[in-house]
């Protein structure tokens, strides 16, 4: 370990990391037992303590591969709970009420003499959130979930566990030793009351009991706990009148272990629990079993393999020459489940599907049929995808199109990045190798990523983003220019989901001057390009590569297609056409064939928003690794 005034950084070779307002050598109170009892348990994860007020920007940034578990975290500064939730996996030990600024709403009414309302302030929200991002809540009592359930109902969809307080085995080992030392007989007929200064222990209201009751009692203080057990074993009993919800109180176990009556209130928030209400033997096993409780809760966490999900859709894929079934089968080489969903294919592109999805048990295939002679049937790429993406039950979603396929050096990087990507980050892009006219050449004047893969969060989806929404007078939905109808957004709000990019506006600037007839950094950008996909997994692009077929699309369906996106009209006219000078019904397969050999041979792209210029040659660069081994066996 080391420190400073950069903080402390947490060691490398730890895997889990517990924080704490104190640990039983700084603090002896019921919270540092339970977590020391709870780390004595932890076998062979190797657990590092740090301290509430040593967490910072530093310490964190030095362990956001570990896993945390925040106790007792007063002393931390309450503004890193984002910075937490965004970039740390971790579970929460609740001692308390910690949404209350005074950790508990019976304490905060009568100092403030109202009713708690923590939970709709600031930090009972903060709080809440802090505790909906951990992958796991760990409670002391039914009723301490129950009450934070009531609070904030969010908390209830989370992976919640009653941990009751947690006892060493040094504790079981000193009880029994007390027990067999002493008889029944032993014991007096003396109550005892735990004097203590905190609120929530309730002296004043014990030690009036006894007095209204004639009961004989003592109250002990500054006791060493193996002194407090052995004063336990040799009295009548305990009474603890907590005023306020005490969510599992160690002395009351403690004294019933030891054989002691109870005088206890309901404000012991577990008395009603059956492993409390149960012999000693029940309850001494039921306690035994708690560090073993959390830590197998905990390991599941660590050892959980992300699971991914990848998805597509289909729409004659047979008639139209697409590679849909070596997109599904790259998909199958590193995904855990395949969806697939097919627009309602007439050409045997369903009947391959259902082939397929009986040969591979991770496949799913379903039909979504649409009225794709709608006048806004291009809206429905999004919806067929969003759909898709519905069906998905891994941790992550892969986006992949019909006619898209992985390279298989890339199948095993695909499963690395699913447990690298930070937990603020919901959906990334990655490469794309875009083909123009065969294997030969890459394209350089169409961006080099794609939107690819997410986190699989209810609330992503894809459409037309919210400022790019438009509805025509029969109130059906259309696009703005600027999307493809398909872009991650909200399923909500529409807003659009932010994307971590791996291309730079410096990387830009480099391919603006290839594009502009610069060699040199069309060598540049070559070598970089390059780089990046022996680095990063990502695509190959077929959609360019047989450009005869391509343009046959143009005149068939995508003309077709923008308009009904775009709400524009574009009659069959030279000036509408962008590869000949002449109305698409004009145009002879041969002449496209024609203009296809072409364009592969003097071109190296070509955005075809304006018409085919071979004045204007366009750049390309080479792909170093080839195709796909599934693409050059075809």
């Amino acid at each position: 370990m080391s420190s400073g005034s950069e903080g402390i950084v947490v060691p490398s070779d730890i895997d889990v990391v517990f924080v704490s307002d104190a640990f039983s050598d700084q603090y002896l109170g019921g919270a540092e037992l339970t977590t020391d009892a709870i780390i004595e348990g932890c076998g062979d994860t190797r657990v590092f303590r740090l301290n509430s007020r040593d967490v910072n920007k530093q310490s964190l940034a030095s362990a956001t591969d570990k896993f945390w578990i925040f106790g007792n975290f007063f002393g931390m500064d309450l503004n890193l709970i984002p910075t937490i939730v965004a970039n740390i996996n971790y579970a929460i030990v609740d001692y308390d009420y910690k949404y209350c600024r005074y950790r508990s709403p019976e304490k905060h009414e009568t100092i403030e003499n109202k009713p708690c309302d923590c939970p709709d302030s600031i930090h009972g929200k903060m709080i809440s959130s802090f505790f909906y991002g951990a992958d796991h809540l760990f409670w002391m009592s039914k009723k301490q979930q129950d009450i934070y359930v009531d609070k904030f109902p969010f908390l209830e969809s989370k992976n919640n566990t009653v941990l009751s307080s947690v006892f060493s085995r040094g504790f079981f080992e000193r009880v029994n030793y007390l027990k067999n030392l002493h008889n029944v007989e032993d014991k007096s007929d003396k109550w005892i009351i735990v004097g203590s200064d905190s609120w929530i222990k309730g002296v004043q209201a014990a030690e009036k009991h006894c007095v209204d009751n004639n009961l004989e009692y003592e109250i002990v203080r500054n006791l060493s706990h193996d002194d407090l057990l052995e004063k336990l074993v040799l009295s009548k009993g305990l009474v603890f009148l907590p005023p306020g919800g005490d969510t599992c109180p160690r002395i009351t176990i403690e004294a019933k272990m030891l054989g002691c009556e109870l005088i206890i209130n309901d404000n012991v928030q577990h008395k009603d629990e059956k492993w409390f209400s149960n012999y000693t033997r029940i309850l001494e096993d039921y306690l035994k079993k708690r560090p073993g409780v959390f830590w197998e809760k905990i390991r599941s966490i660590l050892d959980r393999v992300p699971t991914t999900s990848g998805y597509t859709t289909t729409k004659d894929c047979i008639s139209q020459a697409y590679p849909f079934e070596q997109c599904i089968m790259s998909m199958l080489a590193f995904c855990d489940q395949v969806v697939v969903v097919d627009g309602g294919s007439k050409d045997g592109t369903w009947e391959r599907l259902q082939e397929l999805s009986f040969a591979h048990s991770r496949l799913l295939v379903e039909r979504r049929e649409r009225d794709w002679s709608h006048k806004r049937f291009a809206v429905f790429d999004g919806l067929q995808k969003a759909y898709a993406r519905s069906l998905c039950t891994g941790d992550f979603c892969w986006q992949q199109d019909s006619d898209e396929i992985v390279h298989e050096e890339d199948y095993e990087k695909v499963k690395q990045l699913v447990n690298q990507i930070p937990k603020s980050m919901n959906l990334i892009s990655l490469p794309v190798v875009e083909y123009w006219g065969g294997g030969d050449k890459v394209r350089v004047d169409v961006n080099p990523w794609k939107w690819r893969l997410s986190r699989n969060r209810a609330h992503i989806t894809h459409g037309i983003p919210k400022h790019l929404r438009r509805v025509d007078e029969n109130g059906d939905l259309y696009a703005g220019m600027g999307t493809d109808g398909c872009d991650y957004i909200d399923k909500d709000t529409h807003e659009v989901i932010p994307c971590a990019n791996f291309y730079t506006q410096q990387v830009d600037r480099v391919k603006q001057a290839s594009m502009n007839g610069d060699h040199r950094s069309l060598e540049h950008y070559e070598n970089w390009f390059n780089n990046v996909i022996s680095t990063l997994p990502g695509v190959h692009h077929y959609s360019w590569y047989d450009l005869e077929r391509k343009i046959k699309t143009y005149r068939g369906y995508w003309s077709k297609h923008w308009q009904s996106l775009y709400d524009v009209v574009q009659e069959d006219t030279p000036e509408n056409n962008m590869f000949f000078e002449k109305a698409w019904s004009e145009v002879t397969d041969d002449e496209i064939k024609n203009l296809s050999e072409k364009l592969a041979s003097e071109m190296g792209g070509w955005i075809f928003h304006s018409r085919v210029d071979f004045s204007k040659a366009t750049p390309s660069i080479d792909c170093e690794r080839g195709e796909p081994e599934i693409m050059r066996n075809l």
